[in-house]
């Protein structure tokens, strides 16, 4: 396949496009959660062991921009964000669950569950 530009960036093939937008450590576990019902801010981050404030914020900006969740701030005191996954989002969870189960299935191989 020859290179192609998307949002300004070059890439060489669909599958470098896919892990650029939900590839890394937190993207998919946040989507993966989200798919179930909407959570607050302070919910993922108790729920995502080891995750950086920094991280999830940084993490959830680039999901909303490429319009894989919406967040949702209700002007209350304290301040309440929720998160949802949208329609495009809800679209990445047959690849996760299809990474999940290469996991389960490669961990197996291996010796590592028993």
């Amino acid at each position: 396949m020859p290179p192609f530009t998307f949002d300004g960036q070059v890439y060489h093939n669909p599958v470098e496009l896919a892990l650029d937008i939900i590839g890394g450590k937190w993207k998919m576990p946040i989507l993966w959660r989200l798919a179930k019902r909407g959570w607050r801010y302070g919910e993922l981050r108790r729920d995502l062991h080891g995750v950086t404030h920094k991280m999830l914020t940084q993490q959830l900006r680039e999901l909303e921009a490429a319009g894989l969740l919406t967040r949702t701030v209700h002007a209350v005191v304290p301040p309440r964000v929720d998160y949802a996954i949208t329609p495009l989002g809800r679209s990445t969870l047959p690849a996760i669950e299809a990474l999940r189960a290469w996991g389960v299935a490669y961990r197996r191989a291996r010796g590592g569950a028993k």
